[in-house]
Formats: C-alpha cells, structure tokens, sequence
C-alpha cells in the first residue's frame, strides 16, 4: 500500500487519515496541520522523511507563478528542502492542470456559470490558471489578493490578469521575504471569521479559491453565489448550503473507498502525492504525467447545487418607436422640455438599459410561472436605419450579455431590432443566449386576425379572397405570402426589388401548384382589387398605401413598426377595417412591470413567442434570418393552444373593434361601392 502525507500549515481541526482506492492501487492518505507553526512542518518532514511515498505541502507555496514570472519563497522552499530521502510535492502542477480542465467542464455542464459574471478570486497569486480560465468567459474579474494578503482593504483590487501580474511584479519579490504565516492569514491557526472582504463577496457573483480563504473571509450570507474551490468537508459543505450557496463546483475530484469515504475532497498537494506515489517518478510530475493521469483516472469536477437554481428567465428587446416615447421612462421625464431631434439623437447612444421584471405568465398546460426581464435600446427606428448595422448589433449583444447574467437564456428582439441587419443572425452568433426574433408567432398571429377580419367584414367565409402582402420578401412577408397561397390561391406579391420576388413567385409556384401569384414593385394596380393587404415593411414615411385606391371593404392588416398606414391617412378611408398586427392575451396575469403601450395582459406576437418558448423550455436559437420556417409557425400554432395564449381583441389604432365598428364600415363600404357602380361583395348570411 502507497502512503501518502500532506503537512499543512492549517488547521489541525482538519486533519484527517483514510485509504482510498486510485487505479486499482490502494492509499493511505494522510494530513497532519501545524496551526501556522512552520518550524513544526519542517520537523514533521524530516520525522516522516523516507517513511512515506510522497509527502505534500500544504497551505505552502514555494514558487509563486503568475503569468510568465516566478517568485520563490525563501521559508516554504527551506521547508520542503527538510526531506532527504521522500518526494516532496506543493500542488503546482495540479492547480495548472486539472483546474484548468475542472472549469471548463463545469462550464460545460453549466453554461451560465461563469459567462459574464461578477467573479471574485480571493488570491490571484496562489490561483493564476484558474483565473486565467475564468477571465475567458467574459467575466467581471476582481482579486482579493492586498485584503487576504496584507489586510490592506483600500487598497485598489486588481481587476484584470495584467493588473495582477503587476501587483505580483511589485509585491511579491518583497513578500517573498517575509516570514510564511504573514502572507497567509489561515496559517497563523485564526478559524474565526475576518470581516475585512465582506464588501467585496458580496459583490460578487462567484467566489472561487482556496477554501481556507473563503471559511475565513466570506460572510455568513451568501445566498445564490456559486463557490469555485478545492477541499471542503462534508460539514463545511453543508454549512455553505445552510448559508445560500446556490451552486458548489468542487475543481477535485472526489476520493472514495468502495462507496464510503470520511473526507470526499482532498487539496492539490495531496492530489499531486497520489499522482507521484502510483507513478513512482520520485520527484514532483511534470504536466505530461500530470496530464496522462487526469485522464486515465478520469478526474474532474463535482458540481452541487445545494440550493435550487432559479428557474430560467427570458428577456425581451424593446425601443421607442417615437422621440415622445423616451419621456414614459420615469428617469427620463425631463426629455420632453427639450429638442425632440436633439433627444433622438442623444438617446441612440446610449447603452441597452434595463427596464423591470416581467412576471405573471403562467402556462395553462404545466401552471408553471415564466419569468421575463424587459430591455430597451434607446435608438428610435430612425436612428437605427441612418446607422450600419454594427451599431444596433453592439447595442443587442450588450443587452444579451446583461440578461444571461440576470438568469435569462433567451432574448427576443423587438420592433427593429428583429429586422435590422440579418434579423438576429449576428446577434445569436456572438453572444451564448438563445435569440428569436419573434417572427414566427407574429406570422401566426397575422395571419389568424386577417382571416377574422376577412370574415367580420364579408359577414361570412367569402368564397374567393385575394390577398396583397408589401414587403412580400422580408422575413414575415415571405413566410406569410406562402401561407396566404395555400389558404386562399391568390396572391399579389410586391416588393422593391424584381429579382427577390421572382424568387419567391417561383418557390411559392412549386409549393402550391394551381396557386395564382403576382408578382410587382407597385402596389397601387392592384389594391383596388385586394380583399386583404397584409404590409410588413420598415419603411419609415407611412406612405406605402395609397389608401384612396383601396377596395370598398377591404382589410388591411399593418404589422410594420412603426405602422406603414397613419391614422389622418385612415380617417379617409371609414369604409376600410385596417387592423394592427395579430395581438396575444397572456395566459395567467401578466405583468410587464413598464407601459408597453398595450392592453392589460396583451402583448405583441414577438414578445409573447419568447415567453411562449420559455413556458415550453425552449431557451436555444429559434426564428433567425429572413427565411422564416414553416414548420416553427405551425409549431407556435400548437405551442399557443397548449399552454393558453389567445388572439386578442382586433384593434384599429389602438382602439378595439366592435361589431357596432364593423356594421357601420360594412354599410359604407356599400355606399361606396353603389357610387362605383360595384357589385357587392358582402356573404350572404
């Protein structure tokens, strides 16, 4: 049997000694703690000194190595220089190795992790690999080194790699000089909590180091933190448990004798013993052997949540379609006294903010709650159309980055955020969050509130309907111009550019042979026959219906934003039902916590397909792109039955139909048509 010793300058209330089973060979593992006494540890080296295979260095780092520089410590080097006759290893090898590969694992069980999170290192100096792991992950980085070091509490923190490796460049040669247990407050035996960092845990969002620092420093609250460490006990993990800790990632492997062992985690220096013992190199293993037993042991990291997780959130993009729109936000009241212009383009610079919690969604089917986060871009549609792209994509993947770490994995795209640029493409490319841009349901929804409005104003299913969609070639014109083909086999496709559209005439033809589809770059020829116009463009004049060539009767279904038919232009036209895009009634009692400007529990299709998504557990990519799937339109028809949304209530500027409303444009779009000398055209009840 291989025996194994680690000598710590910790506690002695730690000590510990149990077999375990490692490749097939049995080990008896041993730790003995000095309570800070180093003069004690390098007597014990030299007591078990040719009577072990290995012996490991606890809470003793002889060379410090931060970034490409190395700073030897004259105490902890004349203490592992004791054994004559013994392998002595200090755990450096391991720390560069399988803590690397522990956070990555524990990234990839757990991909929200560390992303963008606030993450506190509480020594950068002894743990330099595994905050060079973290700092991949885009995360808000924060080092406790001068507090837990040298008690200096004001002292600025480090709070990148390159500021650390200054600190240590100009720090640590003089440190060190100085005698071991100055430098490492745990060693001088002190189990009590030291309150100096406690401002600092508690910003952060996970603490990760060497558990004596975190028993010592971290305060008694840590609800939702996720601790990163190395050996804690069973005891000390359920104390973090009683205390918050949401999520435990243990970088070592647990050690277990068939199934029953008294301490699962074990520190680095007892990991690399284990590793030198069963190899028998006689020395400290370089990272090759290192690297060769991780793997053949299979060690990696033991993620625990002790308490729950909170659910997944999604989020949801907004902007203001108007200047006016700036002032409903209560910290921007004051907008309204100035420039209109100057506020518009004041506010397109500035940062994605949050907005308020959406809560209420709760799904008919499983009853459970869908929790949202709202966002907003302050870039009227305007700003965002004089702009390239990369302007509303930084915005975007900013508001991305800031929702996953507020616990959303899907975020909508609102109005022109969904249609900017490649309609999410980008956006979903750069950032790890799931991103729809909602179009699937709005789709959906559009085309349910025609075919009511198609029937309200015929007085009945018409026995031909033809259908007129402007903007035929974006996302949702394209998809809803299939749709309308096989529903009704006549269809006007417009669009500015002639090459796009035969495109579509063409793929619309081979998926509904019989279908009659028009093709044009001018509305106007055709309106006047159009039992149905469906517009979803992102022109910006509202100027893309003349709506004096409108048929008596006919309904127009806007789903642009803002809307391509204006209220003065309408008012022309009383005969005319034109309708805002299909609108959904939440289930449960919504609450958007911001005036959407909607209803009560109503929202628009692009925001009720996130949290649809959500209620269903769908949190990857889902409507990207401008070619719209036909399937994920179908897919939200049944999603929306099963978990309880409903069409809203059609509305015309903002203002809910009534049958009074339908009777009276059904009797003037009569009137008009005997002026025309038209025949009518109502359904004959």
């Amino acid at each position: 049997m291989k025996r194994v010793l680690s000598i710590s300058l910790g506690s002695s209330t730690r000590d510990y000694r149990f077999t375990a089973t490692i490749l097939g060979q049995r080990i008896e593992i041993q730790r003995i703690g000095t309570n800070g006494d180093s003069a004690r540890a390098a007597e014990l080296i030299r007591e078990y000194d040719g009577r072990v295979d290995v012996i490991g260095l606890g809470g003793l780092t002889p060379i410090f190595r931060v970034g490409a520089a190395r700073y030897p410590h004259h105490e902890a080097i004349h203490i592992a220089s004791q054994a004559r006759r013994t392998p002595v290893v200090d755990g450096g090898v391991i720390k560069s190795t399988l803590e690397r590969w522990s956070i990555a694992q524990a990234a990839r069980r757990a991909p929200d992790l560390f992303r963008y999170k606030k993450i506190l290192l509480t020594s950068g100096i002894e743990r330099y690999q595994m905050a060079a792991a973290l700092a991949q992950y885009d995360a808000e980085l924060r080092f406790a080194d001068p507090i837990i070091h040298s008690g200096l509490r004001f002292l600025p923190l480090p709070r990148s790699l390159a500021q650390l490796e200054l600190y240590a460049a100009t720090t640590l040669p003089i440190t060190a000089l100085l005698p071991y247990r100055m430098i490492h407050p745990i060693a001088l035996g002190q189990e009590g909590h030291d309150p100096r960092a406690e401002r600092v845990f508690s910003w952060a969002h996970v603490i990760a180091g060497d558990f004596a620092f975190i028993r010592r420093f971290a305060p008694k609250d840590l609800k939702g933190k996720v601790i990163v460490t190395d050996d804690p006990s069973p005891q000390e993990i359920e104390d973090l448990r009683q205390r918050g800790v949401m999520t435990l990632v243990t970088m070592h492997p647990p050690l277990t004798d068939e199934g029953s062992c008294p301490r699962p985690f074990v520190s680095s220096d007892v990991l690399e013993a284990i590793v030198a013992a069963i190899q028998e190199t006689g020395r400290q293993p370089n990272e090759a052997e290192v690297l060769d037993f991780i793997a053949a042991a299979h060690w990696g990291p033991a993620v625990q949540d002790l308490n729950p997780r909170p659910k997944p959130k999604f989020a949801f993009v907004i902007h203001p379609l108007r200047t006016a729109m700036i002032s409903k936000h209560p910290a921007f009241r004051w907008t309204r006294y100035l420039p209109q212009r100057l506020v518009e383009v004041i506010a397109a610079q500035m940062p994605p903010m949050y907005l308020s919690r959406i809560r209420g969604i709760r799904s008919m089917s499983t009853g459970e709650e869908a929790e949202g986060i709202l966002m907003t871009l302050a870039a009227t549609p305007r700003e965002m159309m004089r702009r390239p792209p990369d302007f509303t994509y930084r915005r975007l993947i900013r508001a991305a980055r800031m929702s996953e770490r507020m616990g959303a994995r899907l975020m909508g795209l609102g109005a022109f955020t969904s249609v900017v640029g490649d309609a999410g493409i980008t956006v979903a490319q750069k950032t790890e969050i799931g991103i729809t841009s909602g179009n699937s349901l709005t789709v959906a929804a559009t085309l349910e509130a025609a075919k009511q409005a198609v029937t309200l104003m015929k007085g009945g299913r018409p026995e031909h309907v033809r259908a007129v969609v402007i903007g035929a070639t974006g996302s949702i014109g394209a998809v809803c111009a299939r749709l309308l083909a096989q529903a009704v086999g006549d269809v006007v496709l417009i669009a500015p550019r002639a090459e796009r559209l035969l495109a579509l005439k063409q793929q619309i033809e081979q998926e509904t042979p019989g279908a009659r589809v028009t093709a044009a770059t001018n509305p106007d020829p055709f309106v006047s026959d159009a039992d149905l116009i469906i517009t979803t463009t992102s022109a910006l004049t509202g100027k893309v219906i003349n709506v004096d060539k409108l048929k008596p009767g006919a309904v127009v279904c806007d789903v642009a934003r803002p809307p391509d038919v204006k209220k003065e232009d309408a008012a022309r036209r009383p005969d005319v039902l034109i309708i805002e895009s299909g609108e959904i009634v939440l289930p449960g009692e919504p609450d958007f916590g911001f005036d959407i400007d909607m209803p009560p529990g109503t929202a628009y299709a692009c925001l009720s397909e996130t949290a649809l998504l959500a209620m269903e557990g769908l949190f990857g990519d889902y409507t990207l792109g401008r070619n719209i799937e036909l399937e994920r339109v179908k897919e939200m028809y049944r999603l929306w039955q099963k978990h309880g949304l409903q069409l809203a209530g059609l509305r015309s500027f903002g203002v809910y139909v009534t049958d009074e409303m339908i009777a009276e444009k059904r009797r003037l779009a009569e009137e008009r048509r005997k002026r025309l000398g038209l025949s009518s055209d109502f359904v004959a009840k």
